[in-house]
């Protein structure tokens, strides 16, 4: 790895762990699941901000670091691209599928490197949510496939990856 990647790993997982956060289904570190993104990011073209935008993705939303504290960290190509991976509604615009239509549209205009990233977490979310949560694992495909539809501009071969995992899913293969 390089110095800026290394660096969005220790702070990833320090912060993820400071607020106590562990993956919903496993109880492994959460930040197991970042890594994991940056992984499937690093299997396509890719550039430097993009692994560290794929390890930091759910910081904003998750832990108690600020926009300010990740652009002074990171820059504001990184900190760009995790504020275009960050959710833009709030619970009081209304119920989940009124806010993941506010978050699909806000993704549409993400830049390509953000739509990619955001391709390699729904794929790495999609293999867990299907394992281990059959109930929400319907919703969640559903979300997906009106996900799939807004992020044309990511990385053809993950898109491709993220709709043959939905399709898998509809045919009782997954």
């Amino acid at each position: 790895m390089n110095k800026q990647i290394d660096k969005a790993l220790v702070f990833a997982t320090a912060a993820h762990a400071a607020v106590g956060q562990v993956r919903k289904y496993t109880g492994e570190p959460y930040i197991v699941h970042p890594i994991e993104v940056a992984s499937i990011v690093k299997s396509v073209p890719h550039t430097e901000a993009m692994i560290c935008a794929a390890l930091l993705h759910d910081v904003l939303e998750d832990t108690k670091v600020t926009v300010d504290l990740l652009r002074q960290e990171f820059g504001d190509e990184v900190t760009d691209l995790v504020l275009w991976l960050t959710k833009v509604s709030t619970e009081e615009d209304g119920n989940r599928a009124y806010r993941k239509e506010l978050d699909r549209e806000y993704l549409r205009q993400a830049p390509c490197d953000a739509q990619t990233v955001k391709l390699a977490d729904l794929i790495a979310n999609s293999d867990s949510i299907v394992e281990h949560d059959p109930d929400f694992a319907v919703v969640f495909m559903e979300e997906l496939e009106l996900l799939l539809e807004t992020l044309w501009g990511g990385d053809t071969t993950l898109w491709t990856l993220a709709y043959g995992k939905l399709m898998e899913y509809k045919d009782g293969k997954i």
